[in-house]
């Protein structure tokens, strides 16, 4: 390509990331000014998938695409519900005819259009269809080196798609690789990790669940090499670095904390319905269109039996924001305390004590937080 090309496409991806942060911003204002939307939604356009990793309770091989118009009409309900992230989930979504579409239609209601995939289908005409349609994250999932009979997801088959989305993709790009039980060689995780640092994309790691959602403990050759993906990089902020919940689960311990899901986290499937994640599928199960206020209030205050063992990190990422409103002194303690784990030496930066004084501590810290949260909206 052209150096100018590649200096158009460079200007590109640093506009959207400059308008994706904005709009984050805008998120994390109304999260702290309105207790009652939906943060993140999660919606099936297709049930189908083109592979059959034998860990995975979400898909099967014979469902037919959620025809377009009614994606459409759901994304209007959660729009309308005040729904802030919008995640096209499956299946492979990415065998709906009309993703381009329903990823515009996400765009067009104000939410921020994110995108789960096993990255087969991806092809650099591909991703810039997806570029166009103003997809704001993707995440593909990589199970291990080379395929299995556990899953095909492989970074030795996947190696290409990684270097088009890096060289194409003007939308965020996170790379997940696994640890857990059915991982053969946890080693694998490591050099999935790598390899998405060396094409400058985002990484995470989780752990698999059983199909109830719920925690496998990992080994201690696993637990290592978590701690080894870990370690470099971590930022103050980050939700990696606000990570207890998942350590707990990497050593088979309970977490104390309250799931809003059914409020604050929406997982709606192929049929419509309401549930409260991927994993607990068949509750409440109340179709989309009669969800309202008194639901979500309802859902986000009911206490979940299968919260203790949850691995469902979306969930506890999008509790983690209420838990900031709430309580947002324990949760700045929470987060150095956690950074000081692995760094025992580290000092916040003198700009976290500015910003704790001036917006929780300062004798003008309502004015402040009501002026940044009124500029957010006007940016955004």
């Amino acid at each position: 390509m052209p150096q100018g090309g590649n200096f158009a496409r460079a200007l590109r991806r640093r506009q959207r990331s400059i308008s994706r942060r904005l709009r984050e911003s805008r998120l994390f204002a109304r999260a702290m000014h309105s207790p009652h939307h939906p943060i993140v939604a999660h919606i099936v356009p297709i049930r189908r998938c083109n592979l059959a990793c034998t860990y995975c309770n979400e898909f099967d091989a014979v469902s037919a695409p959620v025809p377009a118009a009614e994606m459409l009409r759901r994304v209007d309900l959660l729009a309308n519900l005040g729904t802030t992230i919008i995640t096209i989930s499956g299946g492979e979504p990415m065998l709906h005819p009309e993703l381009d579409e329903i990823i515009r239609h996400i765009r067009r209601r104000g939410a921020i259009a994110t995108l789960i995939t096993n990255g087969y289908l991806l092809t650099p005409d591909r991703i810039h269809r997806l570029n166009k349609a103003g997809l704001d994250y993707l995440q593909i999932s990589i199970d291990n080196v080379t395929p299995d009979e556990t899953s095909k997801k492989s970074l030795k088959v996947l190696d290409r798609k990684l270097e088009w989305l890096a060289e194409h993709a003007e939308f965020a790009v996170t790379v997940n690789s696994v640890l857990g039980s059915p991982v053969r060689n946890p080693k694998d995780a490591l050099a999935i990790a790598q390899r998405a640092r060396a094409l400058k994309l985002t990484n995470t790691v989780g752990i698999l669940h059983d199909s109830n959602g719920q925690l496998r403990p990992l080994a201690p050759d696993h637990l290592a090499i978590y701690h080894e993906i870990l370690e470099p990089d971590q930022k103050m902020f980050s939700f990696a670095q606000y990570d207890r919940f998942q350590q707990n689960i990497a050593r088979g311990l309970p977490n104390r904390w309250h799931c809003r899901a059914g409020g604050r986290f929406l997982y709606i499937c192929e049929d419509g319905l309401v549930h409260y994640c991927s994993q607990q599928r068949g509750q409440p199960a109340i179709p989309l269109e009669s969800y309202g206020i008194e639901d979500l209030e309802r859902e986000a205050a009911r206490t979940k039996p299968c919260a203790p063992y949850c691995t469902v990190s979306c969930v506890h990422q999008t509790a983690m924001l209420d838990s900031f409103r709430e309580s947002p002194r324990q949760v700045l303690a929470d987060m150095i305390a956690a950074r000081r784990e692995r760094s025992p030496d580290y000092r916040p930066p003198a700009v976290l004590h500015v910003l704790t004084w001036m917006f929780l501590d300062g004798p003008a810290s309502r004015l402040l937080a009501k002026l940044a949260l009124r500029v957010l909206k006007a940016r955004c």
